[in-house]
């Protein structure tokens, strides 16, 4: 359902819509009221205004008698444009000198440079799509993997929303007989069959809890997994990093304690992008820079989402790793994956001493033996949160999404506690509104202004 549009969005709005910077072509985007009137006055060519939508139109944008360049015009009536309003792209050369005058022209004669997010918040204003497929645009532009773009994509075409609002739904019709019953309080009736509600509360839960836990598999498919590389000086951390990374990202030394600060790079792997984090090697020490670089380092560890701890093989035995893991100190949740380094300089006792221990991968970085061992141990770390199920489910990517599904199964466990301990109408009712309102939140069902702006502001102008 559109929302009521506000008379300060009604303006005609323009904008870059491609990067700025000098290219090929550039495209301009207006939209509203006068977006095809203020185009026509200054493009040279058919009349715009009797053309049909969805048509292309080549010409020359004047101003005056001067051509600032030829152009192409994409021509969008409303309602069948991404604003619902009508819409003009203008595709011209991408000089930035050419696409200052064309913004200029058209402001100076009546259109308004468009706000960070503007054209997606007026697509949403008008009832193209909810705040969640809203957002997910901005997902989509950001996707830089393929798990990324597949989860946007999902979201931006409905799926997660259709989800939302059957949940949303199913409750809606419990909550109108509470409310009913409120009504006819002194009457002591129940419209609402307690049995029912409490059987369909405990499914609806189940499905929010199920959302919520893909939060922590969002969350890595949108922002990557952070991956320290930690270890003793000279195990060959910045070597790993370079064969990860494919290219010589860090120096590499044969000198102890070469790395001093945090030296970060990103590689996709099987569509999931991870951020690799080489640090200073860990060892007491007098040294006041290199300590500094050991301080940040079990900082950063302590903040990763995995930790490849890196060990020398031919200096190292299995009670001395378990020792310096057991010194980082990691939280539970934070997995380790043991990594034995210079495998082609050990001998098979020392090879043999770690083969069968779990969570081990045994290589030569120097070489690239065993790395594909490696990337494997690392992507199936993430797989174990369920991506090859990915196709078939819904994952939630977004924080603000997250926080009002917690509401949400914050407010449900109150009714249910409220039903089982026999808890009056009234407060049901209120909890249950709560609920609803937190689903409602997600899709914009229920928004507010400042709620609005926060998120389209996000969004590069233009979009």
């Amino acid at each position: 359902m559109a929302l009521a549009f506000p008379p300060a969005l009604s303006d005609t709005i323009i904008a870059l819509s491609t990067p700025p910077g000098a290219g090929a072509i550039a495209v301009l985007r207006l939209s509203g009221p006068e977006a095809i009137s203020l185009t026509d006055a200054a493009f040279t060519g058919k009349r715009l205004r009797d053309q049909a939508g969805h048509t292309l139109h080549y010409g020359t944008i004047r101003d005056g008698d001067r051509i600032l360049d030829e152009v192409v015009v994409s021509l969008f009536r409303g309602p069948h444009s991404y604003t619902r309003e009508d819409v003009v792209e203008i595709s011209c050369h991408g000089s930035d000198y050419i696409v200052q005058e064309l913004l200029l022209l058209f402001t100076r004669r009546g259109a308004r440079l468009a706000e960070a997010g503007e054209f997606t918040k007026r697509a949403f204003l008008h009832g193209a799509f909810d705040l969640a497929q809203a957002e997910a645009v901005a997902d989509l532009i950001a996707a830089d993997s393929q798990l990324s773009h597949q989860v946007a994509m999902q979201q931006m075409r409905g799926g997660f929303s259709r989800e939302l609002k059957d949940l949303r739904g199913r409750l809606v019709e419990f909550a109108a007989l509470l409310e009913l019953e409120l009504d006819f309080g002194e009457e002591d009736v129940e419209f609402a069959d307690r049995t029912g509600l409490v059987a369909l509360l405990q499914e609806v839960q189940a499905l929010v809890r199920r959302l919520l836990r893909s939060f922590e598999l969002g969350n890595v498919i949108k922002n990557g997994v952070t991956t320290v590389i930690a270890g003793r000086p000279n195990a060959g951390k910045s070597t790993l990093l370079n064969a990860l990374l494919n290219e010589e990202r860090a120096i590499v030394s044969a000198i102890a304690g070469t790395t001093r600060d945090l030296i970060e790079d990103e590689v996709s792997l099987d569509g999931i992008r991870f951020r690799f984090v080489d640090t200073a090697g860990l060892r007491d020490t007098t040294d006041v820079v290199e300590s500094i670089g050991v301080e940040r380092t079990m900082k950063r560890v302590q903040q990763a989402a995995l930790v490849v701890y890196l060990f020398d093989i031919t200096i190292t035995t299995p009670a001395m790793l378990e020792e310096e893991i057991q010194a980082l100190k990691l939280p539970a949740q934070i997995p380790v994956i043991a990594v034995g380094n210079k495998l082609d300089t050990a001998s098979d006792q020392q090879v043999d001493a770690f083969r069968e221990r779990p969570d081990t991968v045994l290589i030569a970085a120097s070489r690239g033996d065993g790395l594909d061992e490696l990337q494997e141990a690392l992507l199936q770390r993430v797989r174990g949160e369920g991506l090859d199920r990915l196709g078939s489910s819904t994952v939630v990517t977004n924080l603000r999404h997250a926080r009002s599904l917690e509401a949400a199964a914050l407010s449900l466990d109150a009714v249910l506690t409220g039903l089982a301990t026999g808890a009056g109408t009234e407060l049901l009712a209120a909890d249950l509104r709560h609920a609803l309102a937190a689903l409602g939140e997600i899709t914009g069902e229920i928004s507010s202004d400042d709620l609005l702006t926060s998120i389209f502001t996000q969004f590069c102008i233009g979009k």
